[in-house]
């Protein structure tokens, strides 16, 4: 038998020996979704009136407003956060390229020049040599296979990330726009109060100076106008922060903005129904961030693995070949050298716990990713489950808030003639704008509830989100593409 041949031999004896003493890791386990949703699920649509599944991903474009997709385009071209979670993407693939490069054979090349006399008895000479390298670890124990593994896991997590990000920007700027218009729909009428309020302040200021009224009557009428140019102020103060809020998550030009949502003022826009699986593991299941925790928890096991494979032997093979020449004097000679081994094994011996430690914070990781995992899915069952409340909620109210609105509008109109005609107090008369104003107030803000709560369980239900989605690919820039670049597969 050869040299070569017999160190081939032991190399394989070797894996014979030793492969079945894989590292353990620890299972991945997940915790259970509820059985049933204990809210009411929204009722089912007419035909032809519901969002169909596969368009949830883009549901904000079945509004009634295409306001609302064209800034939540914007906002998803333009998001630093977005390209921030399309970064963390790029890294994650080029953490997986670099792992799974280690199982490969590493090569080294290397070429050398030499010339003198090795000893007084030698002539001076030349040597010339070439020579490649190469090493490979034995993966034996499963420490490189597991590296891969989490390293895999921690990629697909970030993709998760990526679509929970751009489900969240979605829902935030609906939700900001909602409250923009719900606030201007609200600042009309204060607006209008307080120029009614202030007509009246005039007319009974003017009337107690004649004598026919009391000089606390004009008090009285002087200071609700005041109360009410307060309260206009106030809200148009809250619709500006909103319109700021839009600017800040769309990252647009605010004169341009505010030209572009003249057209539709004060009008809240009404979205498309969203059917919910009645069972809620099938609902949960369109959650990119679930879906990203529970990768994390695969990470976490895998690495468990590759702790653990630390403490067993590291077996590593090397070899060289090359071309040399050598030139003495009178002598030359040229050839190809070679090696093959040595053939190392690494064994573990004492290292005052150090492996061990590191087997046991890595257990300690995978727990904490468990406990993290079934944190986020509680979040989630919450959050569908206020989500279905709310909507319940606004849907048994909308119908008295709106008769009160107008039955407290109809009253104050009346209020008002019989004020004219002298047969109803001022008393009386501010007394009917406070309630009518405080139901018109109470409707618009229910309306604002529901339309936000669709848009909280949209969010809920992860956006249409699916396991088969891709993610963002190409270079990533913070000032806005959201891609990433694509990692190597294994």
């Amino acid at each position: 038998m050869t040299r070569g041949r017999a160190v081939a031999a032991t190399a394989l004896a070797a894996a014979v020996l030793l492969a079945g003493c894989a590292a353990p890791r620890p299972p991945v386990a997940t915790a259970e979704a509820p059985a049933r949703w204990h809210a009411l699920l929204p009722a089912e649509p007419a035909a032809g009136d519901a969002a169909p599944r596969a368009d949830l991903a883009r549901w904000w474009q079945q509004f009634d407003d295409a306001r609302l997709a064209a800034l939540v385009a914007e906002a998803q071209a333009s998001s630093p956060t977005l390209a921030a979670a399309a970064a963390r993407i790029a890294q994650a693939r080029a953490a997986r390229a670099g792992v799974d490069a280690r199982a490969w054979p590493a090569l080294d090349a290397n070429a050398s020049a030499l010339r003198g006399r090795p000893d007084l008895a030698s002539p001076t000479a030349t040597r010339l040599g070439a020579e490649l390298r190469a090493s490979w670890e034995v993966d034996l124990f499963g420490r490189l296979d597991a590296a891969y593994d989490a390293a895999r896991a921690r990629v697909d997590a970030t993709h998760a990330d990526w679509h929970a990000a751009r489900v969240a920007l979605a829902a935030e700027v609906g939700t900001s726009y909602v409250a923009l218009r719900a606030c201007e729909a609200l600042l009309d009428p204060l607006r209008a109060d307080a120029r009614s309020r202030e007509e009246t302040a005039r007319l009974t200021t003017l009337a107690a100076e004649a004598g026919f009224r009391a000089p606390a009557a004009a008090d009285l009428a002087r200071a609700s106008a005041a109360q009410a140019r307060f309260q206009a102020e106030a809200q148009q103060q809250r619709c500006e922060l909103e319109l700021k809020a839009l600017v800040a998550l769309t990252g647009a030009d605010e004169a341009r903005l505010r030209d572009a949502l003249a057209e539709g003022r004060a009008r809240v826009p009404r979205p498309a129904a969203i059917a919910v699986d009645r069972v809620p593991a099938q609902a949960l299941a369109q959650r990119p961030d679930l879906a990203a925790a529970a990768q994390r928890v695969a990470a976490a096991a895998a690495e468990v693995g590759q702790a653990d494979a630390e403490r067993y032997p590291r077996v590593t093979l090397a070899g060289a070949v090359g071309p040399a020449r050598l030139d003495a004097g009178a002598l030359a000679t040229q050839g190809t050298t070679w090696s093959l081994g040595p053939l190392q094994v690494t064994l573990p011996v004492f290292d005052a716990g150090a492996r061990a430690a590191g087997v046991d914070a890595a257990r300690a990781r995978y727990d904490e990713a468990r406990a993290q995992y079934a944190l986020a899915l509680r979040q989630a069952v919450r959050e569908v489950e206020s989500a279905l409340v709310t909507l319940q909620g606004t849907a048994a109210r909308a119908l008295d808030a709106q008769r009160a609105s107008d039955g407290y509008e109809a009253s104050l109109r009346a209020t008002e003639g019989l004020h004219r005609g002298g047969l109803a107090s001022l008393f009386e008369l501010e007394d009917a704008r406070r309630t009518a104003l405080a139901a018109r107030r109470d409707a618009i803000e229910l309306e604002r509830e529901r339309v936000t709560a669709w848009i909280s369980l949209y969010r809920a239900l992860g956006g249409g989100w699916a396991p088969t989605d891709d993610a963002p690919t190409g270079t990533p820039s913070a000032s806005a593409d959201g891609t990433a670049v694509a990692g190597p597969s294994r």
